[in-house]
């Protein structure tokens, strides 16, 4: 079973392109809790392009208890208007999990986790604040990526896998889901959708995430995984990936629910997850 935790950016994008309060990221968190999700990621970057301070704030303070808040970010962008920092917004939130991600300013989405032989500076310090602060912290990590040694010893207690690449192998093996179709969605098991070469392409993919996974495991570690997770590269990744114990979806969900609606969207992530 793995959790599922629903990424509120986009339903924030949308907001923030028109200004104003709709849609509320608290009234869609509420739908995606009601229809069986386990938990809320958020990633407030400091241009507040999407989910803002306030955001993170009326979160915390309404969120049921037992609800699993995940706030994302880069612990080293520094204070500025309207963006606190990453701790200081941790401290007010009291989330229960923060992801540490190495994105820039003006970055479109994260795209890189850190490197654990060339962490940056500071980085076992920035983790000890934060889990003084009660929270667990899981650090963002390119798939393949097994000398997680350092990042161990740093303090981290899970690692979030990068999937990106792993989509990216799986659309072009498999085609692309550009139609939305109001219609559940099956991964191919067998994968006859593409020629053999591109399988080899898809099966590289995904045994660099396993791979990652179980260094992790080895040392102790969670596992975690997100980006571009959908309901058609899910189960197989699920199924390749070992003992992931919690993914974010959030674009995909956002693109899917504008045909299927929210609620049965996240009814059919929770299906495939089981959790």
């Amino acid at each position: 079973m793995t959790l599922l935790s629903i990424n509120l950016n986009k339903v924030a994008v949308l907001r923030q392109s028109r200004g104003g309060a709709l849609p509320s990221p608290l009234a869609a968190a509420r739908l995606c809790l009601a229809a069986g999700a386990r938990g809320i990621t958020v990633h407030p970057r400091p241009d507040r392009r999407h989910i803002t301070a306030e955001d993170v704030d009326a979160l915390a303070a309404h969120l049921p208890a037992g609800v699993e808040f995940n706030i994302e970010g880069n612990p080293f962008a520094p204070e500025r208007a309207g963006y606190p920092g990453l701790l200081a917004l941790a401290a007010r939130a009291r989330p229960a999990q923060v992801t540490f991600v190495p994105d820039a300013d003006g970055q479109i989405t994260s795209d890189h986790g850190f490197d654990p032989l060339s962490p940056p500076a500071g980085l076992a310090a920035q983790i000890a604040a934060f889990r003084a602060l009660g929270c667990r912290v899981s650090l963002f990590v390119d798939p393949g990526t097994t000398a997680l040694e350092p990042l161990r010893d740093a303090g981290a207690e899970r690692i979030e896998i990068y999937t990106g690449p792993y989509a990216s192998a799986f659309d072009a093996a498999c085609g692309r889901d550009d139609t939305l179709l109001a219609a559940p969605l099956r991964p191919p098991a067998a994968l006859e959708c593409a020629e053999r070469s591109r399988h080899a392409a898809l099966d590289a993919a995904l045994d660099a995430c396993a791979a990652s996974a179980r260094a992790a495991q080895a040392l102790g570690l969670g596992v975690n995984a997100g980006h571009d997770l959908s309901q058609h590269n899910l189960a197989l990744f699920l199924a390749r990936v070992p003992g992931v114990l919690e993914v974010s979806i959030g674009h995909a969900l956002v693109a899917e629910s504008l045909v299927d609606g929210l609620d049965a969207t996240v009814r059919r992530y929770r299906a495939i997850t089981g959790g």
